[in-house]
């Protein structure tokens, strides 16, 4: 281990991503695991999802939607069980090409320096030995995707040899193509085109850690249940037989991040006791 002499039962994580849900779908099972066997886990967003949906009027406002998704991750972070759940307190950037994307005081066009020293902060605060973030794609290519996991991986590969294990949250394209595939077959519209959903998601072969958290999967459905904003029961996912999106939430993917200088790291989230 990078960080002092631990127990593998008692690390240090420090999740960074960029808007609340997005540790729901990709990590929520490994997190809620890593939780029940003792280690310790914060939670970082750098957004606080402002200009997320809002799929019942009833839940929020366009001016109160960055309030109720902070409420939505603390209650969500509570059934994972992380009590630390922090925010950079930066404004959505919304897509490119947006209107939002170009409003000064979102992350996309925040200074990077800035950026990096807020995250540097935590690094020493906290001292993990493990860091999750987007990874290179970004999932679905969001700029808050992307921007989280450039700043974070620009201050961790700063630190050198005395860095904490990174991993990066994958979602492999077979998996998207595989979804697609089911919605379309049980008369369902996927969200996106065919053609868009073939460049989504990290290519298959980065991956180098598979997790079977079906142990955890209850865990991580009801976390996901509180971020309310974002779940349209009208939609693709929810029109899904409960039992496919099961499986499909009970397999979680990451990629370690190696020093580019220095020895290997050991894939310490593959080996959790």
């Amino acid at each position: 281990m990078t960080q002092g002499s631990q127990e593998k039962s008692q690390l240090r994580v420090l999740c960074i991503f960029a808007h609340p849900d997005d540790e729901a779908f990709g990590s929520g099972g490994t997190l809620a695991e890593l939780v029940r066997k003792g280690n310790k886990v914060t939670t970082v967003c750098a957004t606080n999802g402002d200009v997320g949906e809002i799929n019942d009027p009833a839940l929020a406002t366009p001016e109160n939607l960055w309030k109720v998704r902070q409420g939505e991750m603390r209650r969500a972070m509570e059934v994972t069980g992380i009590s630390d759940v922090r925010f950079l307190g930066y404004r959505d950037s919304g897509m490119n090409g947006t209107p939002d994307n170009e409003n000064p005081a979102c992350l996309f066009q925040a200074d990077p320096s800035k950026v990096d020293a807020q995250i540097a902060a935590l690094l020493v605060e906290l001292k993990p030995d493990i860091v999750f973030t987007h990874d290179p794609t970004g999932g679905y290519g969001h700029p808050d995707h992307l921007t989280t996991y450039q700043r974070t991986t620009a201050v961790i590969e700063a630190m050198g040899e005395n860095r904490p294990h990174l991993y990066f949250v994958c979602f492999p394209r077979k998996n998207f193509a595989k979804l697609w595939q089911d919605m379309t077959e049980a008369g369902i519209t996927p969200p996106f085109a065919k053609e868009e959903v073939e460049n989504i998601g990290s290519p298959d072969d980065y991956v180098t850690t598979v997790r079977d958290v079906s142990d955890y999967v209850d865990i991580k459905k009801k976390s996901l249940s509180y971020h309310q904003t974002q779940l349209d029961p009208n939609g693709p996912f929810s029109a899904m037989a409960p039992e496919v999106m099961t499986a499909w939430m009970s397999t979680e993917y990451f990629y370690l991040s190696q020093p580019e200088n220095g020895g290997a790291q050991e894939d310490i989230l593959a080996e959790l006791p």
